[in-house]
């Protein structure tokens, strides 16, 4: 299974980000906090994969980083992906 960096996601998502946002991330992109924020359809402070998706990332859902299995990543789990 690959093992997507916190890097990639952040760069994808910097792809995605308003001009506003990319302006004010630094070089590797927003954090992942900002990640689950811009992403996070229902509310939960968490990302499926449908919502992943949905939010036009061009890489994989990073499913490698759900390490307690919930079907779902938190910041915490992508922070920890990335490292």
């Amino acid at each position: 299974m690959k093992t997507i960096t916190l890097a990639t996601i952040a760069t994808m998502v910097l792809a995605l980000a308003p001009p506003a946002l990319a302006q004010k991330s630094s070089s590797q992109g927003p954090d992942p906090a900002t990640i689950v924020d811009m992403c996070d359809q229902n509310g939960d402070k968490a990302l499926t994969k449908q919502e992943w998706n949905a939010c036009g990332a061009p890489t994989p859902y990073p499913e490698a980083a759900d390490t307690n299995k919930d079907g779902k990543v938190d910041a915490a789990e992508l922070a920890a992906a990335g490292q």
